[in-house]
């Protein structure tokens, strides 16, 4: 979960909700390196369809037959992306509020802090208004780089 909230903190996400037992048990094995979590929620909640408003689109991401292949995909302004546990997959009652269901075409199953990372990154190379240039270069690298092209 670590390294959820670390890209969820590069990619500049608003909250994160989880369910189930996993995180209360593996938040002990901190991995959370750049303590996201001091800037962004992350809410433990019985349902992730009771914390969405009528106006956010609800997008699974999952190995789910039919789904749409996230190179084809448009992503909504306001969405909430809802992944697949590493063991299972997503409840069909969830895959069926959707506005969209994505997979990510790999051969096998990414793990899920690899699939964020993947989403987001595409959500960010897609949108109107991407970051980028030397200023966040500078702003984000490690304090050990300071390294530029001649």
């Amino acid at each position: 979960m670590g390294i959820v909230m670390r890209a969820a903190g590069c990619f500049q996400v608003d909250a994160i909700f989880y369910t189930g037992e996993r995180y209360a048990k593996a938040a002990r094995f901190h991995t959370d390196t750049h303590n996201t979590s001091r800037k962004i929620p992350l809410t433990g909640v019985d349902s992730l369809l009771n914390c969405v408003d009528k106006e956010v689109k609800v997008v699974c991401v999952e190995l789910v037959e039919g789904a749409i292949s996230l190179p084809e995909f448009e992503h909504p302004e306001n969405a909430i992306y809802i992944f697949g546990p590493e063991d299972g997959t997503i409840k069909q009652e969830v895959l069926d509020e959707a506005h969209a269901v994505v997979y990510i075409p790999t051969v096998g199953c990414l793990n899920l802090a690899a699939t964020v990372n993947v989403l987001l990154y595409d959500r960010l190379a897609k949108s109107a208004n991407p970051i980028g240039g030397d200023e966040l270069i500078r702003n984000s690298r490690d304090i050990k780089n300071n390294t530029k092209l001649n």
